[in-house]
């Protein structure tokens, strides 16, 4: 017997941003990604106010989606998917993002995809907002800066909860919402300061607006909540969260604090507002050391928590050390960076390989907050490269997720209520933080590449028919 539920929800996410494509088609506006140019292992993306005819903006075809979604969600059914995490476009809905009407074509577009995964036995689980921001509502508003693109999102929501309301059971209202609590003084390469979706590349960072466009987010993702179980009771509302995993890097008090410090900000402050439906005990200290005042209207502590989560979801590729020393190696990784551990290896772009630190985060996470958990992200990005047979034999990527499966397994045993696992990129895309093709997660190589040659062809992967066993043995045969 395996150790997993019988229900598990076994399959793989994607972002309509980074594999859509299709960026003008059928009324759709532009998003903060489609004014992203290319980037790469080295070279960073860049956003521009414009579209230049003379650079590369990946999203703008990414791996085209939007005309091989009937090939490739035939594939994922081949897989066995019992579900596939996806995004939807907010601007193929509201190409401005404050339209009262909503674009048609944009809507008939995602029931074709969600009758298409229903047709296959394939569950839909919907992220509403994954870094596709209406570029619109940057300009006029700098984005969540603004208080009033809650009633812009909660528009786009009702629109599409009445839209797909039998066929879209599983939400989640904001991809990785945590990104406002990483690593202040940084911007994304994407040229979008984390968490809010606000000023182009080279802004000041200010955590007085990084905090407050998050706490409208809090907001918004409250009122969609409670929106959907007065309306909808047969839909499941989760967060998603980049968990940032960390360990002190000695046992010297003072890295044991900062190590606390850094997984409350990181993972709990975020966290807390979702599932306990209030701002945890250490928010009010850590906003008086940053100089944050946060700006509430009277009714926001009562809508925070009226609009908690039914399950908890995070993104998991790696973890990091903290310490408080100087002249320590430093690392990167998703939204998150920290210490080199001595004890891991890397992948190719450098970020940690922890599947044991996958057990203890799903540990940390329900003995907090006691609801079902999913990992909805994780995998390895790599070079693929073809043998001479013509196919990608990625036995490392094969070992990446085996290793990581049989942690969650273990997780499973001490008592974890984990109810899915969707492995990032189960076919090949666009890589958000660098905007190049040639960082692959997928189970299905895609034919293209970061210079925008190829025929956008999809071939299996060692992998695909490894995932296949996987799911058809409810996890039990991993070899």
């Amino acid at each position: 017997m395996s150790v997993f539920r019988d229900d598990f929800l076994w399959g793989g996410a994607c972002a309509a941003n980074q594999f859509e494509g299709a960026w003008d088609v059928d009324g759709k506006g532009a998003s903060v990604p489609d004014m992203c140019t290319n980037g790469s292992h080295t070279v960073p993306k860049w956003v521009t106010t414009t579209i230049h005819p003379d650079r590369l903006y990946p999203s703008h075809e990414a791996i085209d989606f939007y005309h091989h979604y009937e090939e490739d969600i035939a594939l994922f059914a081949e897989m066995g998917f019992k579900t596939f995490r996806t995004s939807i476009n907010w601007t193929r809905i509201f190409p401005n993002g404050w339209e009262t009407e909503p674009n048609e074509k944009g809507l008939e577009f995602y029931d074709r995809v969600f009758d298409c995964c229903k047709k296959h036995g394939i569950e839909p689980l919907v992220t509403i907002s994954h870094y596709e921001l209406p570029y619109a509502l940057v300009e006029k508003y700098n984005g969540w800066a603004s208080r009033e693109l809650i009633g812009f999102y909660m528009n786009y929501c009702k629109t599409i909860f009445e839209r797909y309301k039998d066929k879209v059971k599983y939400w989640l209202t904001f991809n990785e919402i945590n990104a406002g609590m990483m690593a202040f003084g940084q911007v994304l390469s994407t040229g979008t300061v984390q968490g809010y979706e606000g000023p182009a590349m080279g802004a000041p960072d200010d955590p007085q607006t990084r905090l407050q466009a998050l706490h409208h987010q809090f907001v918004a993702s409250a009122q969609a909540i409670i929106y959907a179980h007065a309306h909808y009771p047969q839909f499941k509302m989760g967060c998603m969260l980049a968990y940032g995993q960390s360990y002190a890097m000695t046992c010297d008090p003072d890295d044991q604090l900062a190590n606390q410090q850094s997984m409350n900000e990181h993972n709990w402050y975020c966290g807390d507002v979702h599932v306990r439906g209030e701002y945890p005990y250490f928010a009010k200290r850590l906003w008086k050391e940053l100089g944050v005042e946060i700006r509430m209207e009277p009714e926001d502590a009562e809508t925070l928590k009226k609009g908690v989560v039914d399950f908890y979801t995070f993104s998991y590729y790696m973890t990091s050390c903290v310490t408080t020393h100087k002249d320590v190696e430093g690392i990167g990784g998703n939204l998150l960076g920290g210490v080199k551990n001595p004890y891991l290896k890397a992948s190719d772009w450098g970020w940690q390989i922890d599947p044991k630190g996958l057990r203890y985060a799903l540990n940390e996470i329900y003995g907090r907050y006691q609801i079902p958990l999913m990992v909805v992200e994780n995998g390895l990005g790599a070079y693929d490269e073809k043998g001479e047979d013509g196919v990608v034999h990625d036995s490392y990527r094969i070992d990446y997720l085996r290793s990581h499966i049989e942690q969650m397994a273990e997780a499973v045993k001490d008592g974890v209520d984990l109810m899915g696992y969707t492995p990032w990129g189960c076919i090949d895309l666009v890589s958000a933080s660098t905007g190049e093709m040639a960082k692959r997660y997928g189970f299905i190589y895609v034919n293209k590449f970061d210079d925008g040659t190829g025929d956008l062809s999809r071939e299996k992967k060692d992998s695909f028919y490894w995932y296949k066993k996987v799911i058809a043995t409810n996890g039990e045969d991993l070899a």
